[in-house]
Order: C-alpha cells, then sequence, then structure tokens
C-alpha cells in the first residue's frame, strides 16, 4: 500500500487539480453534480456500487451512496462508513476559482476543505485494492453535496447518511487533518453549531415616555437585557454561543436567508421592534438542550410592556468523546507507528467546526478529520500541503486495512490497549 501511494503522487495531485477547478459551492447544484460524476467512476472502478440519489425536495444537488459489501458477510471485520462532502463555501460569484501550485503548496477553492480528502479517500482505497486487502473490506461511502449549508429538514438531507451508520460499525471522516507546529493531530469530537433567532417587540411612541407605566421599556431595551444575561448566565465549559446581527426600530426585515437585515426608526421613538441572531456550539447533545433551557428561561422573564420569542434551527448536532473514538484514535496511532509516523494527540474540539460526522455520532463510534492538511479553509487563498498527502493516504490505507480484519463484535477499547 505505501508503494502504490508513493508511485501514484503525481496522479493523486493530478485529481485533485482537476476536482479544485470545478465550481461545487454548495448552491451551483451542476457543480456539485460534476464532481459527483468524477467520484462515481473512480469508486465504480474500485468495485463499488454507487448510486446518485438526487435532493431537489431540500434544494440541494444530491447525496453520493457507495458500497463495498462483504464476499462473505460477518467475515470483513468492522464496517466501515467514510464520510465526506463534495460541496464547498465558494459559490460561482466568488473571485477565488482556480487551483495553482507554489512548491508543495496548492491554493484552490476547498482544496483543503475538503477535495483534498476526497482524493486522500480514493487513493487510501486505490492503495488497498492494489495490496489486494479492498476485497475483504465492507465498507460504505456517503459523500453529501451540500455539508458547507445542508438542506432542510435534514430528516431528508441526512436520511443516507444515517441509515448507513446503522449498518456500519465505524464512521471514519476525511475531513481536514489538523497540524499544529508540526504536529498531526486526531480527532474525536466535533462541536454542535445551532443558529438561535431572537424577535422582541414593545410599545411604541415618544420616547419622553420610556420607562413609564404606559409605554414600558420598548423593544431594544428588551433585546439586549436577554443578549446581557446570555453573557453572563450561560458560560460553562466548551460552549461558545455568538452574537451575529442585530437590528431593531419602528420597522425591521430581515431576509428569508437570514444574512441580511434593514432597520428605520427616529431618536425620539420608542422602538417597536429588535431582532438578533446567532449560534451556539457545545460538546454534547445535552448541553445543547442545557443551553437552549437556559436560553428559554431567560427570554420568558420580560421587562415591562415588552414580549420575546427565540427560536433554533436545526443545525448540526455534536460529537461527543466517547472511549469508543478514542480507542479508534488509538488504533490510528498503531497504525502511524507501523509507519514511522509520530503519535497523534487529541485535538481540543474548540479549534475546529461542526461537521456532517455529528449527525451519526450517537449511533457509531468515530473519528472526524483524516484528510488533507492545510490552512485557511472557507477563506480566498486556501491552501494544501502537498508533501502531507502521501502521510494522510498512508495512515488512512493502514487504518482501514487494520480495521476490516478486528473482528467485527471486538471491543475497540481492548484493541487499542493491545
Amino acid at each position: 500500500m505505501v508503494s502504490y501511494i508513493d508511485a501514484n503522487e503525481q496522479a493523486s495531485n493530478g485529481l485533485l487539480e482537476r476536482l479544485v477547478n470545478i465550481n461545487s459551492g454548495t448552491h451551483n447544484l451542476e457543480g456539485v453534480g460534476a464532481v459527483a460524476e468524477i467520484m462515481q467512476a473512480q469508486l465504480s472502478d474500485l468495485g463499488f456500487k454507487v448510486q446518485w440519489i438526487p435532493m431537489e425536495q431540500v434544494q440541494r444537488a444530491g447525496v453520493l451512496v457507495a458500497e463495498h459489501p462483504c464476499p462473505e458477510p460477518g467475515k470483513c471485520g468492522k464496517r466501515m462508513l467514510l464520510i465526506g462532502h463534495m460541496d464547498t463555501v465558494f459559490e460561482k460569484t466568488s473571485p477565488f476559482q482556480t487551483y495553482s501550485v507554489q512548491g508543495n503548496i496548492g491554493t484552490g477553492p476547498g482544496v483543503n476543505d475538503m477535495k483534498g480528502g476526497l482524493v486522500d479517500m480514493l487513493f487510501a482505497l486505490k492503495a488497498m485494492q492494489a495490496a489486494g486487502v479492498l476485497k475483504q473490506a465492507e465498507i460504505t461511502i456517503v459523500l453529501s453535496g451540500d455539508e458547507e449549508a445542508h438542506g432542510e429538514p435534514t430528516g431528508t438531507s441526512r436520511r443516507d447518511m444515517i441509515e448507513a451508520a446503522k449498518r456500519s460499525d465505524i464512521a471514519l471522516e476525511f475531513e481536514g487533518t489538523p497540524r499544529m507546529e508540526g504536529i498531526f493531530y486526531g480527532s474525536v469530537s466535533r462541536r454542535s453549531s445551532i443558529t438561535w433567532h431572537l424577535d422582541t417587540t414593545g410599545e411604541t411612541g415618544h420616547s419622553s415616555g420610556i420607562f413609564s407605566v404606559r409605554m414600558g421599556f420598548g423593544a431594544i431595551y428588551e433585546l439586549t437585557r436577554i443578549l446581557d444575561a446570555f453573557r453572563m448566565q450561560l458560560p460553562e465549559g466548551n460552549l461558545t454561543f455568538n452574537v451575529g446581527m442585530i437590528v431593531g426600530g419602528t420597522s425591521v426585515h430581515v431576509d428569508e436567508a437570514g444574512n441580511n437585515g434593514t432597520a428605520t426608526g427616529k431618536d425620539n421613538v420608542v422602538a417597536p421592534v429588535a431582532y438578533a441572531s446567532g449560534d451556539i456550539r457545545t460538546i454534547s447533545n445535552q448541553q445543547t438542550a442545557r443551553a437552549e433551557k437556559k436560553m428559554q428561561d431567560i427570554v420568558a422573564h420580560h421587562l415591562p410592556k415588552t414580549t420575546a420569542t427565540i427560536t433554533f434551527g436545526e443545525g448540526y448536532p455534536a460529537m461527543a468523546p466517547t472511549a469508543q473514538s478514542r480507542a479508534l484514535l488509538g488504533i490510528l496511532n498503531q497504525a502511524n507507528a507501523s509507519l514511522g509516523f509520530k503519535a497523534m494527540p487529541e485535538l481540543d474540539p474548540m479549534k475546529r467546526g461542526a461537521g456532517d460526522i455529528s449527525f451519526v455520532a450517537d449511533i457509531i463510534p468515530g473519528l472526524a478529520g483524516i484528510g488533507a492538511t492545510g490552512e485557511g479553509a472557507h477563506a480566498p487563498g486556501e491552501t494544501i500541503d502537498l508533501s502531507a498527502q502521501p502521510i494522510n493516504t498512508k495512515r488512512d490505507a493502514l487504518l482501514m486495512y487494520r480495521l476490516s480484519r478486528i473482528d467485527q463484535k471486538a471491543d475497540l477499547v481492548k484493541i487499542a490497549r493491545n
């Protein structure tokens, strides 16, 4: 497997360039479909049964599902679910569109998040095939076309991923492999990303009446009361809560996407309406429920003559760290040792965002991020370290090979200890 990866580094980089030069912003449905066509052809050549599932009902391109069944059911070790996405944050309107290389650094839209990870996945599987061991592995691959802005309801857009998890033992997500100060890190958890929307109302009239029994406090004071209470009462470990936008006044308009807001008002008029939005990020779904309950309780205690309501979006659930996922990192580090690579410490979940693997984290253990290594994801100038591609691909291939040799019913924690 190692020899195959070394011999095919140029082919790997060539495929990466081809993928990156296709704009596949989440809302560019044709572009996402074009990436899916390449991935479908590559996976079909590896013996996978590939299905493209359109997602018009959630206004997204679709999902690619590829299945490599075990020729002898129950005798191919751990059943693996490989997770990735084909879309990027860079839409057709972005000025950042093309791939370029300088030395070992490749630059391009989605090169690290996560087209480099797609290439790592493919070439790890190709290496397994070249070594004659892929045939004894049971693998399902689910590639979403909308990870950067998932379609709603998630019961539809993540249906196929969740169903695949129910038929699997382990999830491996090929998002970026973090590296800090030369050290690669393994991820066993990802925080959630849940949006919230806050609307307040109040009486309106001449500003001389503000705080009076008749007029009350107005919508903007009610809004600021709530936000300041969030700041004072919500803090706890691994929880962050952000306010992204505030508008308030005599009238307020927020667009359907929730990204643009306008307001009208006068200095001497008490504002009758106000709006704020933001997100919360948590380490577990239990922490999410706890934070949402606190926020709802804060909102419910209105200032005189005001009202307030808060709603929460579907967002991304949390992937909490577990003993089984930490054991998977231990098995990955066994592979690292065999390859002569340094052990990968566990990444602080505060150092990365949400991801698709969280939708299956309550079903099976997993590793969140064993793909490419680079810098500047989600920003023009995003890069990938091409010299790290063979490293990440080798550890992925060896990890999957070893998982395919572990009995389906074996306890990962015991395996990791050995």
